[in-house]
């Protein structure tokens, strides 16, 4: 049987990367999804550092992508506080009948890599590193505005 893409999944995020917001220069970061069975990746533009900037993320490629039945990741406190806040909402839909009848949810179980152990997520820190080299290559040293 051919699982769909996505249904386990490695996040990180990598940057700065120097953008332009009307007439300032700002710091952006990406976020990279990437499916640990066939190695599509999905990215997301992060404003900052944050857990509500990663949260977004999350958001995103969850709408787009649907809902994953694994999320892999390192233990970034970013990452630990929107796996905190995704169980909050869960339960909040629950409560909610409106929601809870209008959503079909599945379960996400978020998995934690050991803590130094960065050669774990090797799989989704290789993509990084591709995607890094491709978007050096693309957008050189322009500055680029945020759409």
């Amino acid at each position: 049987m051919v699982k769909a893409l996505f249904t386990h999944t490695g996040v990180d995020c990598f940057g700065p990367f120097i953008g332009k917001q009307g007439r300032k220069r700002v710091k952006r970061w990406g976020c990279l999804f990437t499916c640990l069975n066939s190695r599509a990746i999905h990215l997301e533009i992060l404003d900052g550092l944050d857990a509500d900037s990663f949260l977004n993320a999350v958001t995103c490629f969850l709408a787009r992508k649907g809902a994953p039945e694994l999320i892999r990741s390192n233990n970034g406190t970013k990452m630990i506080r929107a796996n905190k806040e995704l169980q909050a909402a869960a339960l909040s839909w629950e409560k909610n009948d409106k929601v809870n009848n209008a959503l079909l949810r599945k379960g996400i179980e978020w998995e934690f890599i050991p803590p130094h152990a960065s050669h774990i997520g090797g799989v989704w820190e290789r993509q990084i590193r591709t995607v890094r080299k491709v978007l050096l290559a693309i957008v050189g040293a322009q500055v680029v505005d945020d759409e």
